[in-house]
């Protein structure tokens, strides 16, 4: 166990940002597999634009790597360019 003030608040406030990071991942995993889903390229279009937006500010957060960002960006365009 800690032994200092400091290290116990450490581990209160890594709790919190652990459970915070954990939803926005999550969260952000649902609206792809929304995204995935869809069979309209509209409603895929902006789903694709909200769900990127998702993906990079997880990856600036340091929640996901940022090659994982990109590498899931790049096949969901993919995705949305074939929809027709």
């Amino acid at each position: 166990m800690a032994n200092h003030k400091s290290a116990l608040k450490r581990i209160r406030s890594n709790k919190r940002r652990q459970l915070r990071n954990r939803y926005q991942a999550k969260t952000c995993r649902t609206f792809i597999k929304k995204l995935r889903d869809t069979k309209e390229k509209e409603v895929a279009d902006q789903l694709l634009k909200k769900v990127s937006a998702m993906l990079d500010r997880l990856a600036r957060k340091n929640v996901i790597h940022k090659n994982k960002a990109a590498n899931n960006k790049s096949k969901l365009t993919k995705l949305v360019n074939s929809l027709a």
